[in-house]
C-alpha cells in the first residue's frame, strides 16, 4: 500500500485539496459511499483546525490495516501534523461543538471526529505543536466502544519524497500465535520501482508470522529477486517471553525505549533481495510495559533526538510515529528520500483514543 497524499495546509484553498485527496484515498481502499463521506467530513475539520488554531500544517494520507480487521481491508489514515502553539485544554476541544475562533465551523469538531471515525487519538504538547489521527474504516464506528484491547500495538506513518504519489518505502506487522513482528522495507530508490520492492516485502511477511526474524529475512531475500531490493528490519516480539528480538539489513534505523531510556538497535550491511549477507546477527532485549520502539528509513535525519515524553507509549503507534517524524525534521533540513517511521508501543491507552 505505497500510495500516499501528503497534503500541505497553509490557505483555505488546502481544505478542498485535503478532502479531495481524502475521497481519492477512499476510492482507492474501498470504501462505502457512506464510510467515504465520513473520512472527507474529519478530513476538512482536521484541515480547518490546522488553519484556524495552528497557523498551518500537513495532512498525510496512508491507506493502513486496521489490527482487528480479520479482512484484511485497507482504511483511511489521517493524520494532521503541526508545530502549532498546542491545545491548552484537550478535554475541552474534545466536546462537541467547541471552538476558539469567532468564525463559523463545520459544526464537526474533534469531538464528533473521535466519535465517526473508527480509530482516533491525539498527542498535543505546548509549544510543540499537535498530532491528530483518524482511521476511517469501511464499517461504522461503534459508539461508547471504549478503549482498545490491552496489547501492544503497531502503526506508522509513510511520506513521499516531494509529495510524489507513490512511496519506495513500505511497513507491515503481522500476528502468530505469541509473535507479533513488525517489518519496516526500504526499497532502492525512488518511485514505482521501489515500491514495488518494499510492497512485496510486505505482502510476503503476511504468509511468515510463525518464523524468526533471520527466517523471514532468508524468505524476504527470494521473495525480492525479481525486485531491485530493499533495506529490510524485523522486530519480532514474544509476548509470552517479553522478550523484543531485532534483526536488519541495509540502512533501516532502530530505537528503543525502556524506562525512559532510549538505545540504538544496529542493522547490518546489505540489500534484501540482492547483497544480502549470508547470516544476520540477532539483538534480543528485553520488553517491558513501557517499552517503544520506533523503526525508520534514511529519509529521517541519521542524528535525530527520540522525544523525552512519558506520553508517547500510552498513544496510538501512528501517533507516536508522527511525532517522531515532526520533531525530527525541519525546514532547514528537508528529506532527501521517501520517509516511513513504524512503531511498537505495550499497549498502553492513550487518555483522547478510541478503536484499535
Amino acid at each position: 500500500m505505497s500510495r500516499v497524499w501528503d497534503v500541505p495546509v497553509d490557505d483555505s484553498t488546502r481544505v478542498r485539496d485535503v478532502r479531495v485527496a481524502t475521497e481519492e484515498a477512499s476510492a482507492c481502499a474501498g470504501l462505502p459511499a457512506n464510510r467515504t463521506a465520513t473520512a472527507a467530513l474529519v478530513a476538512t475539520e482536521l484541515a480547518t483546525n490546522l488553519l484556524r488554531h495552528a497557523g498551518g500544517g500537513r495532512v498525510l494520507i496512508n491507506l493502513v490495516e486496521r489490527a482487528h480487521d480479520d479482512a484484511r481491508r485497507a482504511a483511511v489514515q489521517l493524520v494532521s501534523i503541526d508545530h502549532g502553539p498546542g491545545i491548552p485544554d484537550v478535554a475541552a476541544a474534545m466536546r462537541d461543538g467547541y471552538t476558539t475562533t469567532v468564525a463559523a465551523s463545520l459544526g464537526a469538531g474533534l469531538g464528533t471526529c473521535r466519535r465517526i471515525a473508527n480509530d482516533f487519538d491525539l498527542h498535543s504538547a505546548p509549544g510543540r505543536g499537535t498530532v491528530v489521527m483518524a482511521r476511517i474504516g469501511h464499517e461504522p464506528a461503534v459508539r461508547n466502544q471504549g478503549p482498545p484491547p490491552p496489547g501492544p500495538r503497531a502503526g506508522g506513518v509513510n511520506v513521499p519524497l516531494g509529495r510524489a504519489e507513490q512511496s519506495g518505502d513500505a511497513w507491515g506487522r503481522v500476528r502468530g500465535g505469541d509473535r507479533l513482528t513488525l517489518l519496516l522495507a526500504d526499497g532502492l530508490g525512488h518511485g514505482a520501482k521501489a515500491a514495488e520492492a518494499s510492497t512485496a516485502a510486505v505482502t510476503e511477511l503476511r504468509g511468515l508470522a510463525e518464523l524468526p526474524p533471520t527466517e523471514i529475512l532468508r524468505s524476504l531475500g527470494r521473495a525480492l529477486r525479481p525486485t531491485r531490493g530493499a533495506a529490510v528490519a524485523v522486530a519480532q516480539l514474544d509476548l509470552r517471553e517479553a522478550q523484543l528480538s531485532f534483526a536488519g539489513i541495509g540502512n533501516i534505523g532502530a530505537r528503543l525505549r525502556t524506562d525512559g531510556a532510549w538505545k540504538p538497535l544496529l542493522s547490518h550491511p546489505g540489500i534484501v533481495g540482492a547483497q544480502a549477507p549470508a547470516s544476520v546477527p540477532v539483538q534480543r532485549v528485553p520488553w517491558h510495559a513501557n517499552s517503544l520502539l520506533v523503526l525508520h528509513s534514511d529519509g529521517l535525519p541519521s542524528r535525530w533526538t527520540p522525544p523525552d515524553d512519558g506520553v508517547l507509549p500510552g498513544c496510538d503507534p501512528a501517533v507516536a510515529a508522527a511525532v517522531v517524524l515532526r520533531d525530527a525534521g525541519s525546514a532547514a533540513r528537508p528529506a532527501r528520500d521517501d520517509t516511513c517511521v513504524a512503531v511498537l508501543t505495550a499497549g498502553g491507552v492513550s487518555r483522547h483514543g478510541s478503536g484499535a
